[in-house]
């Protein structure tokens, strides 16, 4: 049989990872960044940045780069919340010491202690990488007049945005949880002399959505070291 004819989506791989995995057409959206940023801010927001823009902050004194500590910190920050779900599986397979092969009197598999891992690992994302953006802002503000006005806007940006961001990755868990029972529906419709090999699956497939997830975290702290590199 034929499959669905999809239309080719160069969005962020979070959101391809999904739509993958629940079988989703997703379509390039109709319009611009700009747009869409124009309705999720609200009119107190728009006369915030208004005044942040045109206000002219003094520059502080202080350091004139990047002190490569913290370039390391953000790396191995990045690092650590990205090894952190293997980290977790390894201890929770230390702790139940689950055999190779399964029993037939073992529990089914549930997928809420995935979900309370991912939505643990969420919570580490945002709080550690929150950190590091304060931790830049208060830098970008020692360098210039210029510097200190973007990391006004930033922060600006942070707040608008951090409840909507919340709101829509707090979808993720969820979507993960329909991956989970598809996968394990298709299991146990077939024969299989690898009973465990779904579950792998899905692991891998976690695992993806957590990298991608901390991209798009990310991305914040990218643009404000980019900001402070010397040019």
């Amino acid at each position: 049989m034929q499959g669905t004819k999809r239309t080719a989506f160069s969005g962020p791989a979070l959101v391809r990872l999904l739509a993958h995995f629940a079988d989703l057409d997703v379509q390039e959206p109709a319009q611009s960044l700009a747009d869409r940023l124009s309705q999720w801010l609200g009119w107190t927001d728009a006369i915030a940045l208004s005044t942040a823009l045109a206000a002219d902050p003094p520059a502080m004194s202080g350091a004139r780069s990047v002190p490569r500590d913290v370039e390391e910190e953000c790396a191995r920050v990045r690092s650590s919340l990205a090894g952190a779900f293997a980290r977790e599986e390894a201890a929770a397979r230390r702790r139940h010491r689950a055999p190779v092969q399964p029993s037939p009197d073992d529990p089914p598999v549930d997928y809420a202690d995935f979900r309370q891992r991912y939505m643990s690992l969420q919570q580490a994302m945002e709080s550690d990488i929150g950190a590091l953006r304060t931790r830049l802002r208060s830098m970008l503000a020692t360098k210039s007049s210029d510097m200190a006005r973007l990391a006004v806007v930033d922060a600006m940006i942070e707040q608008a945005l951090s409840a909507r961001e919340r709101s829509l990755l707090s979808n993720v868990p969820a979507l993960l949880g329909k991956h989970f029972e598809r996968l394990k529906s298709a299991h146990a419709a077939t024969e299989t002399s690898a009973p465990n090999a779904w579950l792998d699956v899905f692991r891998k497939d976690l695992q993806s959505v957590l990298l991608a997830e901390l991209d798009v975290r990310f991305q914040p702290i990218e643009g404000l070291l980019v900001a402070l590199r010397p040019r």
